[in-house]
């Protein structure tokens, strides 16, 4: 593997009046003759610090010139990072992360093996200072302390799941020489303590959509090392994005593929070897669990699917334990039952003739609401289908109007990914009956996890990889769907479930038919 860092065990000749060359110089003609410094290719020099070689001597003297030499590189050569007493050779490790805008995950890898040591995670510190991007955004706008203070609270939440992964495996993950980090365009921003304004303003010229390798401590975070953020391609797809392409494969595939991954905001990219279409928008929280009134993260507590036993629902809690809210992958259960029993129309309205839909007192500055009771003294109500509708309607109309574009129906699609946590937990059926997903060949909707932090992994592995995102970038063709000037109206399609077309949609057609025969 052609990994950022190497670590080589080093025989060296002691010091004598016939040899008396400086400890840099011996180590640097040993480190030279080595293999894997022989076979590398050319990289200009091998930099030795005096912070590299404080210890240096006292560790050479300790073990009788036997010592294991870490190296790192850093964009341009390699650099000695440290010695250690004996052969660690072994003992080799990198950090991966993928730094969200609500969750930060890391994993320790052996770069020997590629093994995956330990995961960890937690939500992003950054929270404290806005649930959502735009609110630290503007938080940190003309506010160097601000930002000072996102930056420092990231770097000390990657310092705290470093230490959770050192008290998992016994491994001391301050001595990796690497980190790979995936993060949309705002969050590396943030990282690195820069201003993220300019994501969010017009005409959105970044500070930086590609930053140079880094030194770990210059950004706060305890390890002896270099740290690589993978580069993005716009303000609003950033090297997440770029990561799954790594992750998937798909600018190497000779089918059609759709990768869609959606958050706050939506992120899609349609191709294969031949050709990459790339945009991005708002979508909206909803999916997440985010402005359902009672909405919530996947955690202990959360309804996570829904299903409809007896003409009652039904619904499963994470943790087994009484229910406290309702997550993404539950809500669009509920709202393909809702409209599956007839409780619900196609445009989401709730049937006030239907038993099972109550009125309750309002909220705000309502007299009385429409909901569903979907648990113990948990309700969901018509604005929270509203909102979770608008949400879906711009994921489905990013993808079709993308389709549009370029001449291609879904027919034409191979593989349909849909990434992260949002993709893993939803039930395809429940997707596709409410319009969320296309109605296709189910065994075409993939799947593949968290590719942000699948394509850091991948990077972690092999520097030559990066050359490679940059090559993917070069070849995307961009599209800002804000930008679009009938992307409104397009989604007013969208936003009826599953579809105003419902030829679009024959399985949920069928579906309907089926529970009506049943009831």
């Amino acid at each position: 593997m052609k990994g950022w860092s190497k670590k080589v065990y080093l025989e060296l000749p002691k010091p004598s009046e016939e040899d008396h060359r400086p400890l840099q110089v011996r180590l640097t003609a040993a480190l030279e003759d080595s293999g894997p410094f022989r076979l590398e290719e050319k990289t200009g020099y091998i930099r030795m610090r005096p912070a590299a070689l404080r210890d240096a001597q006292s560790i050479c003297d300790e073990s009788g010139y036997r010592v294991t030499a870490t190296a790192g590189f850093d964009g341009h050569g390699w650099e000695l990072l440290g010695l250690e007493a004996g052969d660690t050779v072994k003992e080799h490790y990198g950090l991966c992360v993928d730094l969200g805008s609500t969750t930060v995950l890391m994993e320790l890898v052996d770069l020997n093996t590629g093994e995956i040591l330990g995961k960890a995670g937690m939500f992003n510190p950054q929270i404290n200072w806005g649930e959502d991007i735009l609110s630290r955004i503007f938080y940190t706008k003309d506010q160097p302390e601000h930002r000072k203070r996102l930056q420092k609270a990231t770097a000390e939440g990657f310092c705290a799941l470093m230490e959770q992964l050192r008290e998992k495996t016994g491994i001391d993950t301050r001595s990796c020489p690497i980190m790979t980090v995936s993060g949309n365009t705002t969050m590396i921003h943030f990282l690195l303590g820069l201003d993220a304004f300019e994501v969010f303003q017009s005409p959105y010229a970044v500070q930086t959509l590609a930053p140079d390798i880094c030194r770990a401590e210059e950004l706060g975070i305890s390890m002896n090392g270099f740290v690589y953020c993978c580069p993005g391609l716009e303000n609003y797809l950033g090297g997440d994005i770029i990561s799954g392409m790594l992750a998937t494969g798909i600018p190497d595939q000779e089918e059609i593929c759709v990768f869609l991954d959606v958050g706050t905001n939506g992120e899609l990219v349609v191709g294969n070897k031949d050709f990459l279409l790339a945009g991005a928008g708002a979508a909206g929280p909803a999916l997440e669990g985010g402005v359902v009134h009672t909405g919530m993260r996947a955690e202990a507590g959360a309804v996570d699917r829904v299903t409809t036993e007896k003409g009652k629902l039904k619904v499963h809690v994470i943790g087994e334990g009484a229910a406290r809210g309702i997550c993404g992958s539950g809500i669009a259960d509920l709202i393909a039952e809702l409209y599956l029993n007839g409780w619900i129309d196609l445009r989401g309205k709730f049937q006030e003739d239907v038993p099972e839909v109550v009125r309750v007192p309002g909220r705000e500055d309502k007299e009385s609401e429409l909901a569903v009771e979907y648990a113990p003294g948990l309700c969901f109500y018509q604005d929270d289908i509203d909102e979770f509708l608008k949400t879906k309607a711009a994921a489905m109309t990013m993808v079709e109007y993308m389709m549009n574009l370029i001449g291609l129906t879904m027919e034409d699609v191979g593989r349909f990914y849909v990434a992260g946590a949002f993709g893993t937990h939803f039930d395809k059926e429940s997707a596709v009956t409410i319009g969320l997903y296309p109605d296709i060949d189910r065994e075409k909707i993939i799947s593949p996890g968290n590719t942000s932090l699948q394509g850091a992994e991948k990077l972690l592995l092999d520097r030559s990889l990066a050359g490679r995102a940059r090559e993917i970038i070069e070849r995307m063709e961009y599209v800002q769907f804000g930008a679009v000037e009938d992307f409104i109206h397009l989604m007013a399609a969208a936003t009826a479930i599953p579809h105003t077309d419902l030829q679009r949609y024959p399985s949920v057609v069928r579906r309907l038919e089926e529970r009506r025969k049943n009831k």
